[in-house]
């Protein structure tokens, strides 16, 4: 594959969805461990927003994707209008942005909208690298991604490099300490924990690319 299409783009939205609201129970256990318990819920709600947007409104070929995600995102903000579902909605936007016009979303602006996504939650959550946020996967597999294509690689290589680098990033947060968000109000609580929003990250990335 060297382009992903419209119907691609829909598929793949409504497998995130799905894999969102299948997660509720974990993300709960794990911000449990760290915060207040309701990231699960969150996510959820956010998820079965996504799932809903992309059965109700088709996406067919020369279709705008960039609006798409955009309408998508906002559908996951209002149905989780908290910090999670916020960061969510605010990676879809920015990368519907950086498509706008777009009818098919070929490497170099599939990078593009990767980092995108990045910036955006880095700048609406304030946290960057190290943080112990979905910051720590995403920002590592947007850099993995981009770099594969830099180098030739074609679009399954940088989707793998991607995902191998989002998961060695929210591994690599587990023994840190949090620094932002609720999760940092306790402190030395949430070391040796993984961060589900970390967690969160790999799994949707798993879900676009069916694993």
């Amino acid at each position: 594959m060297t382009t992903v299409t419209a119907s691609h783009v829909r598929e793949a939205l409504r497998r995130v969805g799905d894999r969102m609201v299948a997660l509720r129970e974990r993300l709960n256990d794990l911000d449990a461990a760290m915060g207040d318990g309701d990231t699960g819920i969150s996510v959820s709600k956010g998820g079965a927003a996504l799932a809903e947007f992309s059965n109700a409104n088709p996406l067919n070929d020369g279709d705008d994707i960039g609006k798409y995600l955009a309408n998508a995102g906002m559908a996951l903000n209002r149905a989780a209008p908290s910090t999670m579902g916020t960061l969510l909605a605010t990676a879809l936007m920015r990368m519907g942005k950086e498509a706008k016009g777009a009818s098919s979303l070929d490497a170099t602006l599939l990078a593009r909208m990767l980092a995108a996504a990045d910036t955006g939650i880095q700048e609406r959550g304030k946290a960057k690298p190290g943080d112990k946020t979905i910051v720590d996967a995403l920002h590592p597999a947007a850099e993995a991604f981009a770099a594969a294509v830099e180098r030739g690689e074609d679009l399954s290589q940088a989707a793998r490099a991607m995902l191998e680098a989002a998961r060695r990033g929210c591994e690599a947060a587990t023994p840190l300490r949090s620094n932002v968000g609720r999760a940092s109000w306790v402190g030395e609580r949430t070391a040796g924990k993984p961060d589900p929003g970390a967690v969160l990250c790999v799994e949707i990335l798993e879900a676009l690319l069916k694993v």
